[in-house]
């Protein structure tokens, strides 16, 4: 999956010929899963119809600060355009409208939006190469270097002018894999490798049946995901789930028992930086385990039950620098339990489920928690979904190392 996706891209055509290849760029945007809105300068239309682009990016295009066919005279807002957007990529960015970028020359719907954005801008010049190397475009290069835009480099080649050399616009594939790198260096738990465990553990009592639990598993994918979103490199050990998650930094590694996450959990543990244990893991098993199906034939039943190893604990006994994350579910005494949790575990913060808080716990597609860190400071959250408390969780982590 492309960090692109589920972003909010605007595109920005003036009006260069580089202009025909953003047909291609539209369609890889939205083939890398975001989402594409086209602001086009008036000239940018005699190198490419608003109506390719408007059917490439399933959206309308916009050109001008009114529709003149409109009777009444729609404003097309140029600041909700440039509010709506994760990132800004103008592309061709012509000398012509890098001069306007540059010192702020308003005088279409591209340049207002792009004096409003509030999010990062790319852009990619596209231009002979007499006008690339020109002293004045040079110049707006510079400004917009300072005022923190991102340059995607022209390259070489063959120019509209028949010559041949630099100014040639970065095709659009490049163009893709540039935004795609340089958006990953920045994101802020790059180079952090992170254990996350999520979901049930079954515990055989025979071929057929089990002792387990309710948990779905997707408090921990939900961190998985946030987490890789925000660079890291994760290690997905997941008990029985139906949930699957694809993402180039994730690794997922299924288990069935405690005794297989506990294995896939230590080895991995000694080379990560961060350790989440979002598992619910049985606390007991069946100390004999029976190898054909047990017939029903005695009134009763007894199963004897032995602890499993303790997973977290064993984490925290083995941890050197490893910031280390564990969940506790109470229903009394929550606040208590969950220190005694974080002394005896040697956690650096846990995360608590209460289930006599409406919302929480297993089953819901909400949560409501406590973080209590390793210093005993109390933050209690309020009821969120839980992909908005795994945001706050990596907000967490994120705050650790920024520390």
């Amino acid at each position: 999956m492309s960090v692109l996706s589920g972003k909010k891209i605007l595109l920005g055509v003036s009006g260069g010929i580089a202009a025909y290849k953003t047909a291609h760029l539209v369609r890889l945007f939205i083939k890398a899963g975001a989402q594409v809105q086209v602001v086009m300068t008036p000239a940018s239309k005699d190198f490419v119809t608003p109506l390719t682009l408007s059917t490439l990016s399933k959206n309308p295009v916009y050109s001008s600060f009114f529709d003149e066919d409109q009777e009444n005279g729609v404003w097309n807002n140029h600041v909700e355009l440039a509010l709506w957007a994760d990132y800004f990529i103008i592309a061709p960015a012509t000398a012509n409208t890098l001069s306007k970028m540059a010192n702020g020359n308003c005088d279409n719907l591209l340049i207002a939006t792009y004096l409003s954005a509030k999010c990062p801008v790319y852009f990619a010049p596209a231009m002979d190469l007499d006008m690339y190397k020109h002293p004045s475009t040079l110049d707006s290069f510079h400004k917009l270097k300072q005022f923190g835009n991102t340059i995607i480099p022209a390259e070489s080649g063959e120019l509209a002018s028949g010559l041949s050399g630099e100014g040639r616009m970065a095709e659009p594939e490049n163009i893709i894999s540039f935004l795609e790198n340089d958006i990953i260096s920045k994101l802020p738990l790059v180079g952090k490798k992170i254990l996350i465990t999520a979901g049930p553990t079954y515990e055989a009592i025979d071929p057929v049946r089990f002792i387990g639990n309710h948990s779905s598993g997707k408090m921990g994918f939900d961190i998985a995901k946030i987490a890789a979103n925000n660079g890291a490199e994760v290690i997905l050990v997941s008990g029985p789930t139906h949930l699957d998650v694809k993402h180039p930094l994730i690794s997922l590694i299924r288990v069935k028992s405690a005794e297989d996450m506990y294995k896939a959990c230590f080895s991995h543990f000694e080379t990560v930086d961060i350790a989440v244990a979002a598992a619910a893991v049985a606390d007991y098993k069946p100390k004999n385990v029976a190898q054909q199906k047990i017939k029903k034939a005695a009134s009763t039943f007894v199963i004897e039950l032995e602890k499993t190893k303790d997973i977290l604990a064993s984490l925290g006994q083995h941890k050197k620098n490893q910031f280390l994350i564990g969940f506790a579910l109470e229903t009394e005494n929550e606040i208590e339990h969950a220190k005694l949790k974080i002394q005896k575990k040697n956690l650096d913060l846990i995360v608590l489920n209460s289930l006599n808080d409406k919302g929480a716990g297993f089953g819901h597609a909400t949560n409501k928690v406590t973080f209590i860190n390793k210093d005993f400071a109390i933050e209690p959250m309020e009821l969120k979904s839980k992909e908005a408390v795994a945001q706050d969780i990596i907000n967490k982590i994120i705050q650790h190392y920024d520390a």
